[in-house]
């Protein structure tokens, strides 16, 4: 048996500003590890800690920082879908959405497509690197 969460209940929890008060926002880094933006909406589960995540070369660190800029662009994104004139949030979407494209134009042009929809525009690319069972440092 499923319990049903009625559509609204999701609108309801979604942080809002009103009254010029502010939302405690985590950095990027810490908001990809605890998996959750907003301060006020993170519940730590009993007693798990996050991992720190570490890279351990430049290719790493490049694709741990991407996922952090694009996983918070992404919920702030979820956010302006609720609070579409919230501006200092817009500013903020903006500028992590653009450090997001910066850092994948640069991982793409080091080390190749991450996705099917890469930015240097050759969309048929990113199958020609080998595969995580393909290489051979295992």
């Amino acid at each position: 048996m499923y319990n049903y969460i009625p559509n609204n209940y999701f609108l309801n929890n979604v942080p809002t500003i009103r009254n010029n008060n502010s939302v405690e926002l985590y950095s990027p880094k810490e908001g990809y590890e605890k998996g959750n933006m907003f301060a006020n909406l993170y519940s730590e589960y009993k007693n798990y800690k996050p991992k720190q995540l570490t890279a351990t070369n430049e290719k790493e660190r490049l694709f741990l920082e991407l996922s952090k800029l694009a996983f918070a662009a992404h919920d702030l994104r979820l956010y302006l879908d609720v609070n579409d004139s919230d501006e200092s949030m817009i500013r903020l979407f903006n500028d992590y959405n653009n450090k997001m494209i910066n850092l994948m134009n640069e991982y793409e042009s080091k080390y190749g497509a991450i996705t099917s929809f890469n930015t240097n525009g050759d969309n048929y690319t990113w199958d020609n690197n080998n595969w995580p069972w393909e290489r051979r440092e295992v």
